[in-house]
């Protein structure tokens, strides 16, 4: 943890209770109390989450499980009070689909250029390089979720993956970018074992062209 760091609070809820009173009653009180801001909501399972932001930018992610839901789903819970049940952790991103989303991307972002929707292609480039970015953390045994573990890769990958940047949307540089991360794609892809012949060469054409 570091002065940038975001505080995760989880709760678990006593069967009966209902969750979105408990949820209303801690918005309000972060409101009134700490001048926090709700942000958002995001549901995982029949977990809820909702983030706060609180002055100075600090971000708080309140989070409520029925009480048979309420445990560890990853290495760094810490349990403050109460009990907890033994949950599954969750798993990494399925290789075989990140590599499916990224030839996705890929291809809308070629198409996107050919109908000159630069702005539309450049975001399926990123798109790209996002999933390419997951399947090499995989490749090197990191965490593969939001991009926590980017900066732990090698160098020399990662100065690689600089080639994929745009420095405009013209269609020229979108291209190049473009044959960038579809290469690195297919070696990521290869690496993990995941790149079948038929979709390696339909890459291929796909740069090509």
């Amino acid at each position: 943890m570091d002065q940038y760091s975001d505080l995760d609070l989880t709760f678990g809820i006593q069967n009966g209770v209902p969750v979105d009173a408990v949820l209303a009653h801690w918005t309000d009180a972060l409101r009134e109390e700490m001048e926090g801001a709700d942000l958002f909501d995001l549901p995982a399972g029949r977990t809820i989450y909702r983030v706060f932001l609180l002055p100075g930018n600090l971000q708080v992610d309140l989070s409520f499980s029925p009480e048979t839901e309420f445990g560890a789903t990853g290495p760094h819970f810490r349990l403050l009070f109460g009990e907890a049940v033994e949950m599954p952790w969750t798993r990494q991103p399925d290789p075989r689909e990140l590599l499916g989303l990224g030839v996705h991307h890929a291809l809308r972002a070629r198409f996107g250029i050919e109908r000159e929707r630069f702005w539309q292609a450049e975001y399926w480039l990123s798109e790209t390089r996002h999933h390419a970015l997951a399947l090499a953390c995989l490749g090197k045994g990191l965490g593969a979720w939001h991009g926590r573990t980017l900066d732990r890769l090698p160098a020399a990958l990662r100065n690689r993956f600089e080639e994929t940047l745009v420095a405009s949307v013209e269609p020229e540089e979108l291209l190049r970018a473009l044959k960038a991360a579809i290469g690195l794609l297919r070696e990521v892809g290869n690496g993990a074992g995941v790149l079948s012949q038929d979709v390696d060469k339909r890459l291929a054409l796909l740069m090509s062209a």
